[in-house]
């Protein structure tokens, strides 16, 4: 049900008169919905503005959520959407903030003696409308709180491919677990700048804290090896245990010249005795 012409511009007049009560009982409703996790300003500063985006947006004829005169509205709520996402509210909580607006009116219209059939209707009208504006803020804060996941879960992935300079012309990539398409890139690029930044020859790529190794993981290491030697550095394989071993064998995997050592302290040897230089 949506909202028709003289419905919006009442309910606009009736949110305009009665500004100051429907902001003190709107803050009051979502204050217990919260539970104190903001404070008694600040909630009442965002219900003020928001009253305020609803009334304009009535006063505009807007029939829908969707309408160009609830423009102003919806910045409104996308920003609230947003700012909650960030605060750590769930995606119900803040729903439940503009959902409680329909409580405050309905509570105004009751102190005011307004029952009348077309207030009833018009409230009815009104509450679809307050229903949708709570389904976006919802939408809204999905959105959001992907984007933030997103973010957060590309830095892990750059924090656990950290490469780091062992030596003078040696760098080495340690890798953790799992290596899926995604963090293979990851390594690759880290890896290719950091030779870039050093001028190193020599790049360890360390697998001791890789669980398994099958033909997939074997692939993405093997293409990380060929993209450093194109930039003239020679890889070393190291933390090849008994187990990782047999399973290479055991699948066939072939890694050709490449150096391939048990520990990340033999591959450091091993790239120190071709460099002619002795460990201290």
């Amino acid at each position: 049900m949506t909202l028709n012409a003289d419905e919006a511009a009442r309910f606009a007049a009736l949110l305009e008169e009665n500004q100051d009560a429907l902001v003190s009982a709107w803050t009051d409703r979502v204050t217990t919905s919260l539970r104190g996790r903001l404070s008694h300003a600040e909630l009442q500063r965002q219900t003020s503005e928001l009253r305020r985006g609803f009334q304009q947006a009535l006063a505009g004829t807007a029939q829908g959520i969707s309408d160009a005169a609830a423009a102003e509205l919806r910045a409104q709520l996308s920003e609230l959407s947003a700012s909650r996402a960030r605060q750590g509210f769930s995606a119900t909580e803040t729903a439940v903030s503009v959902f409680a607006f329909k409580e405050a009116v309905l509570a105004t219209l009751d102190s005011s003696g307004r029952n009348d059939a077309t207030t009833l209707r018009d409230y009815v009208a009104f509450s679809s409308f307050v229903d949708d504006a709570a389904l976006f803020t919802f939408d809204s804060y999905v959105r959001v709180r992907e984007e933030l996941i997103a973010d957060q879960a590309e830095q892990l992935l750059e924090l656990s491919t950290p490469v780091v300079k062992l030596w003078e012309g040696v760098v080495a990539v340690p890798l953790v677990g799992t290596l899926d398409s995604a963090r293979a890139q990851v390594v690759m690029e880290r890896l290719l700048q950091t030779l870039v930044d050093t001028g190193s020859p020599y790049a360890i790529i360390d697998i001791t804290g890789v669980p398994a190794v099958d033909t997939q993981v074997a692939q993405h290491i093997l293409k990380t090896v060929v993209a450093a030697r194109l930039m003239g550095a020679d890889c070393i394989i190291s933390g090849i245990r008994p187990q990782i071993a047999q399973t290479i064998v055991a699948l066939g995997i072939e890694f050709g010249d490449i150096a391939t050592k048990a520990s990340l302290a033999d591959a450091l040897r091993y790239v120190l005795a071709q460099t002619g230089k002795k460990g201290r």
